[in-house]
C-alpha cells in the first residue's frame, strides 16, 4: 500500500497536472500513511530495580531534565513565565531558588540535536562533526515545497540533490567513538535511565542503550495525545514546521528499543511518573537519570485541564502553550517531591536547561525576552536558556550567576559531582568551583557556535554574529548592550579582526560534518514566522 501511494504521488508530481498547493497538501497527508508502524495499546515498562536496602556509597544521585525549545523568558524567575508573566513556574523556580541560576546558559546550538550531542559528550558537536539536525530526507522535501508555496519574499535555498543522497534519519546519529556521560557513570557504577527525546541516531549502535543506559524509554512519535483526544487542547500554526510536524504525528514511545506503543497519558505526565518508577526503584543505589522532555516542542497540546487554568490569558496560542510549560513545571515539582519522600533529595545532583530558546513558528512575540533572535539562530534568543544546578548537601540555596556557561560544562561537573576523573579530552569545565566560589577566573573566556553558514563568537564581552554567505556581520558589546541592539561591526575593526581570527582557528580544529546541509533557511532575527518582511528587517540564513 505504502509503495502504490508513493508512486501514485510520484506520478502527479512529475506529471504537473497538480497544482503546486494540491501537492503539497497530499504529500503532507501521505506522510503518516507512507511512514506508519503499527502502535500497541499501552506496555508497561519493566525497569531495572535496586537492592531492598542502601548501599554503602555516598556519591550523589544526578538527574539532568532537559526541555525542548523552553525560551529564556518561559519561566517566572526570569522575568516571564510563558512571555506575560501570569504564569508562575513555581516548582522550577524553587529549583533555582535551592541551588544556582545561571543567568548566561547557553545551549550549544539553536537546534537541539547538536546540543545534545555537547551534553553527552561535554564537547562542541562540530568537534566530531555533528553540525547539523537530523530531518528525514521526506521531511525536507516538505519543507523545501512548503516553502516554495509561501509568500515570504526571503526565499528559503535548498539543494536537491543534497537531499537525495542524504542518509536514511536513523542513520543521522552521534559518531560511536564518542564517550557519553552516561557510559562514563555506568563504567563507574551508576544505574543509568533515559526517559523521552534522544535525537542522536538509532542506527549502528547509536541508540541510547548502546551509548551507556541501562534502560531507555524513548519518544517516537511528536503528539502529546491523539490530536482528537477529548483531554487536549491544539493549536496549529500554517508555518512549514509545524505543518510537518502534524503531519509527521503519531503518539507513540518504545522501551529499550522493543515494541512501538502508544503511552497511557498526555505524554509530559507519562515520562514524569516513569520518572518516579526509576527513582523509587533504585533510591537504594546511585543513579543517572536522564529525563528529556518533549515539552514545550510543537505540535502544541495542552491537557484540558491545564489549558482552563490559563483563562486569564488573552490568546488560544499562549493559553496552550503555557498549559504545556504548567504540565512541565508539575514534573520538576513532582521530582523533588519524590525525592524528599525517599529522603535522598539533598544527596541528589539536579540540573535543568533547555536544547535551544524559543522557536519562531509558535507565533507568541516574548518568549525569548529580552533577547532578540529565536530557536535557529546565534542572537541570544536562540542560545540562551534556562540553566539550574541544585544539589541541596554541596550547594548553598539561593545563587545567582552572570559567568557564561555553556552545555559541555555538564559532563564534567556532574562527572566531578560522581567522583570520576576523565581520561579524555573535552572541551567543558567542572562548574562545582565557581559555583562554590572557590575560583575567581571565569568558567570561559571564549565560545563558538557553528552551523554552516550561521556562525558566532562570544570573546569575553564581544558578541560576533554572521551569516557567512551574504556577508552579514555584527558586533556587540555584551557588557553595555546584553540586548543585542546597537551594531558596532563598523566601530570596532581591530576587535572584528581579532575575533574572526579566533573563528578562523576554531574552524580549523572542527570536523567536515557528519552529513551535508541541505537548505538555508531566512530567519528575522525580530519577528516570528509567518510575519511579513519589510525593507530593513534584519534577518540571518540558518544551515541545515
Amino acid at each position: 500500500m505504502a509503495k502504490k501511494l508513493m508512486l501514485s504521488l510520484v506520478v502527479l508530481i512529475v506529471s504537473g497536472f497538480v497544482a503546486w498547493e494540491y501537492k503539497v497538501n497530499i504529500l503532507v497527508w501521505a506522510i503518516p500513511k507512507i511512514s506508519n508502524v503499527t502502535v500497541q495499546e499501552n506496555i508497561p515498562t519493566t525497569w531495572s530495580k535496586g537492592p531492598d536496602t542502601p548501599v554503602d556509597d555516598n556519591r550523589p544521585n544526578i538527574i539532568l531534565i532537559l526541555a525542548d525549545d523552553m525560551g529564556y523568558n518561559d519561566i517566572s524567575i526570569h522575568n516571564g513565565g510563558a512571555a506575560d508573566r501570569t504564569l508562575q513556574t513555581k516548582n522550577i523556580d524553587a529549583l533555582a531558588k535551592s541551588g544556582i541560576l545561571f543567568t548566561r546558559g547557553y545551549a550549544a546550538n539553536a537546534t537541539c540535536a547538536p546540543s545534545r550531542a555537547s551534553i553527552m559528550t561535554g564537547k562542541y558537536p562540530t568537534r566530531f562533526g555533528y553540525e547539523f539536525t537530523p530531518i528525514p530526507s521526506l521531511g525536507r522535501t516538505v519543507l523545501g515545497w512548503l516553502a516554495e508555496e509561501d509568500n515570504f519574499e526571503l526565499k528559503q535555498r535548498i539543494d536537491r540533490e543534497v537531499v537525495s543522497k542524504m542518509p536514511p534519519f536513523m542513520e543521522q546519529g552521534m559518531p560511536t567513538e564518542q564517550t557519553t556521560i552516561a557510559e562514563v557513570l555506568k563504567d563507574a557504577g551508576y544505574y543509568t535511565a533515559h526517559i523521552g527525546k534522544w535525537h542522536l541516531g538509532h542506527a549502528y549502535g547509536m541508540d541510547p542503550l548502546n551509548q551507556g543506559f541501562q534502560d531507555s524509554l524513548g519518544l517516537v512519535g511528536p503528539l502529546y495525545l491523539p490530536e482528537n483526544h477529548p483531554d487536549v487542547v491544539n493549536a496549529k500554526f500554517d508555518t512549514r514546521i509545524d505543518k510537518m510536524v502534524w503531519s509527521n504525528g503519531q503518539y507513540s514511545a518504545t522501551f529499550n528499543e522493543g515494541e512501538i506503543f502508544a503511552p497511557d497519558k498526555y505524554v509530559t505526565d507519562y515520562y514524569t511518573d516513569e520518572a518516579l518508577k526509576v527513582i523509587e526503584n533504585n533510591r537504594n543505589r546511585p543513579f543517572f537519570l536522564y529525563l528529556s522532555h518533549w515539552a514545550i516542542h510543537n505540535p502544541l497540546q495542552a491537557l484540558r485541564s491545564d489549558y482552563e487554568q490559563m483563562s486569564h490569558m488573552h490568546g488560544h496560542n499562549l493559553k496552550v502553550y503555557s498549559g504545556m510549560i504548567n504540565a512541565l513545571d508539575r514534573s520538576v515539582g513532582k521530582i523533588i517531591e519524590k525525592l524528599k519522600e525517599l529522603d535522598i533529595y539533598g544527596k541528589t545532583l539536579i540540573i535543568f536547561t533547555s536544547d535551544n530558546g524559543g522557536a519562531n513558528y509558535i507565533e507568541l512575540e516574548d518568549i525569548n525576552k529580552p533577547y532578540r533572535g529565536w530557536k535557529i539562530s546565534f542572537f541570544e534568543g536562540g542560545i540562551r536558556v534556562p540553566y539550574i544546578v541544585s544539589w541541596p548537601d554541596e550547594i548553598n540555596p539561593g545563587k545567582k550567576s552572570d559567568n557564561a556557561v555553556h552545555h559541555f560544562d555538564i559532563f564534567p561537573t556532574i562527572a566531578k559531582a560522581a567522583g570520576i576523573e576523565l581520561s579524555n579530552k573535552i572541551d567543558g569545565v567542572d562548574l562545582l568551583p565557581f559555583i562554590n566560589n572557590n575560583s575567581s577566573s571565569k568558567p570561559h573566556k571564549t565560545l563558538f557556535w557553528r552551523s554552516g553558514n550561521h556562525q558566532a563568537v562570544l570573546h569575553e564581552n564581544w558578541k560576533y554574529i554572521i551569516s557567512k554567505n551574504e556577508n552579514f556581520r555584527w558586533l556587540f558589546d555584551t557588557s553595555a548592550d546584553p540586548t543585542e541592539k546597537n551594531n558596532l561591526v563598523d566601530s570596532y575593526p581591530d576587535v572584528v579582526k581579532q575575533i574572526e581570527e579566533l573563528l578562523v582557528e576554531f574552524n580549523s580544529e572542527q570536523k567536515n560534518p557528519l552529513f551535508p546541509s541541505s537548505y538555508d533557511a531566512p530567519i528575522m532575527i525580530d519577528k516570528y514566522d509567518g510575519k511579513e518582511y519589510e525593507e530593513g528587517d534584519e534577518y540571518i540564513y540558518w544551515s541545515n
